[in-house]
């Protein structure tokens, strides 16, 4: 059967607050009286492949009302409460570690290399606990663990090679294993084992991988972090990079980036749990107040 390639959804990474505001982002553009759940093609990078997956398997307005309706979650480390974090190795500043991968690198070739090979070591001690761990609470996340029938990609990259990967439901790796290499930092949560290959997250193959959706006629992207790169310009991984690309080849291009309300939301720590509510009520009303403007764009 031959794939439409008409509407594409992108969905990028952006921690517990970043899932939360783009689940209400699309909540609130399906009440409003438009539905980006059926697109042709969904991209979904770190914790964008969770909100893909959940999306494709489950009502939106049932998945926001589900985050609302969470019970309050106690703050305990950096990473949220203990059950459900899957920590590994020494006690490590995320951030620290990577800014410093990257300013090591020479290109991004490079830099998924080296982040790919310093999970590894920071995982060689640990007791391999974290996979099962993990693999649990990403499986608790999705409201269905079978690919669906439309066109899902999710990525990831290879830890020891540092060679990019795009996951779906052709690939024969399960769904739950595909999303949790996606989310696998390498620093919080361990490389993810698939198979005899390990895997690091998606967001390192390039920042929204929006890219994926070449070809597509009209392009929608949710970026947590408002197209936003750690990486040196030169080196094409940010998100406006991909839409010159995209548009170069005939693509609308549409985004949407966090507004006041919804940064205010996310707070300092876009991986506290405690921020998830706020982050999905704020990117609520955000997607009911664009859903008019969008309509002409996606249909």
């Amino acid at each position: 059967m031959e794939t439409k390639c008409e509407r594409a959804l992108v969905l990028h990474g952006g921690g517990s607050a970043g899932n939360a505001w783009e689940i209400g982002i699309v909540a609130g553009l399906f009440d409003a009286g438009l539905d980006v759940t059926q697109a042709d093609l969904i991209i979904g990078t770190s914790a964008g492949s969770t909100a893909a997956a959940q999306i494709t398997s489950a009502n939106p307005t049932e998945l926001f009302a589900a985050i609302l309706s969470a019970a309050p979650l106690q703050q305990t480390g950096p990473d949220g409460p203990a059950s459900a974090r899957v920590p590994i190795g020494p006690a490590a500043d995320h951030m620290e570690i990577t800014s410093r991968i990257i300013a090591a690198a020479e290109n991004a070739v490079d830099m998924r290399r080296r982040m790919g090979a310093a999970a590894l070591d920071m995982d060689a001690a640990s007791d391999g606990s974290g996979q099962t761990r993990w693999r649990a609470v990403v499986a608790a996340r999705l409201p269905n663990q079978h690919w669906p029938e439309q066109l899902l990609r999710i990525t990831a990259v290879d830890a020891h090679t540092g060679e990019p990967v795009v996951f779906d439901r052709h690939s024969g790796v399960d769904l739950v294993d595909a999303v949790a290499a996606s989310t696998a930092n390498g620093f919080g949560v361990p490389p993810y084992s698939i198979g005899e290959s390990r895997y690091i997250d998606g967001g390192y193959r390039r920042n929204e991988n929006a890219d994926l959706a070449a070809g597509y006629a009209r392009v929608l992207v949710l970026s947590p972090f408002g197209g936003r790169s750690r990486h040196p310009p030169e080196w094409g991984m940010q998100l406006a990079a991909q839409i010159d690309e995209l548009r170069a080849r005939g693509s609308r291009v549409q985004t949407i980036f966090p507004d006041g309300d919804s940064l205010n939301a996310f707070g300092a720590n876009m991986m506290d749990l405690s921020t998830r509510p706020p982050a999905a009520q704020a990117g609520y009303h955000q997607g009911r107040a664009l859903a008019t403007q969008l309509i002409e764009f996606w249909r």
